[in-house]
């Protein structure tokens, strides 16, 4: 790509490519080898955000009447604690919290999709060059969007799963737990105990592959969206400025309610799984 401008679908083939540990782009979805550098930067930064955002709205909340950045911390802060209260039976002194803070941090993570794709990679590309950890700018490359990459979203997905059989035996105990794997939906009978063994881990396998899956699909979607557009403004042409402006503006209006809307919807999936851990078959 050095010395000539990229094809369309070198363009899309290099931003969609990965900073790893072997300094080479991953060329695969998931490969256990390789780790996603930009991916666990983007998605701890913006954690350690998500923490220091609601650490301030809570230093700087006050009894009287509300700011604007108050009154919206609240309105997210009492939405969570309605849907917790009407889903998960129990005690919600952990589950409220982490629910808010899933759904604050994927609204984050989300969001960096907002942000023009060449913005990022290309000052990064620039700085590496700089650095000398590159030869060509086109040589470094760089994802923001971790819920775009199926490596994070199933990463959130499995920490979910380990919430849900963490509060399966936290409330029936090992024992029923196990009972419970072995006897339901079926029944008790020893002829079921197999059935019912492979319902129930299909059943984790579904949630916990279901749950990742819709986030990074929508994410991924939405990101290549943004680099087709990014297109349609290289052209240089008259017809090809005016659509990137009118496109992009249209489809990133759009996009924001695809932001809050997945981090909604991984927030309420992530309440009712551990809301059925629960509760008995």
């Amino acid at each position: 790509m050095a010395g000539s401008a990229p094809t369309a679908g070198e363009y899309i083939v290099h931003h969609l490519g990965h900073l790893t540990n072997t300094g080479k782009p991953q060329s695969a979805i998931i490969d256990f080898s390789v780790i996603n550098l930009d991916t666990l930067f983007w998605s701890v930064s913006l954690g350690l955000l998500t923490i220091f955002v609601l650490w301030l709205a809570a230093r700087k909340a006050t009894s009287g009447v509300p700011g604007r950045f108050q009154g919206l911390v609240e309105m997210v802060v009492e939405l969570v604690e309605d849907q917790s209260k009407g889903i998960v039976h129990g005690n919600r002194t952990f589950i409220a919290p982490l629910a808010l803070t899933v759904f604050v941090w994927i609204v984050f993570m989300n969001a960096m999709d907002l942000i023009p794709v060449d913005l990022i990679p290309m000052g990064w590309g620039q700085l590496a060059l700089a650095l000398g950890l590159v030869n060509d700018s086109h040589d470094a490359y760089m994802r923001v969007v971790a819920t775009a990459d199926l490596n994070g979203a199933m990463g959130m997905a499995l920490g979910v799963l380990a919430l849900m059989l963490y509060y399966n035996i936290k409330i029936k105990g090992i024992g029923g737990f196990v009972h419970e794997l072995f006897c339901a939906p079926f029944g008790s009978h020893p002829a079921l105990w197999l059935p019912n063994l492979g319902l129930n881990i299909i059943e984790f396998v579904a949630k916990t592959v279901s749950l990742g899956m819709r986030l990074f699909g929508n994410m991924y979607a939405g990101e290549l969206v943004f680099m087709l557009i990014a297109l349609l403004g290289a052209t240089a042409t008259t017809f090809g400025f005016i659509g990137h402006i009118i496109a992009g503006s249209v489809w990133a209006i759009f996009h924001i309610l695809i932001v809050l809307l997945q981090a909604f919807i991984f927030m309420m999936l992530t309440l009712v799984y551990i809301g059925q851990a629960h509760e008995g078959h």
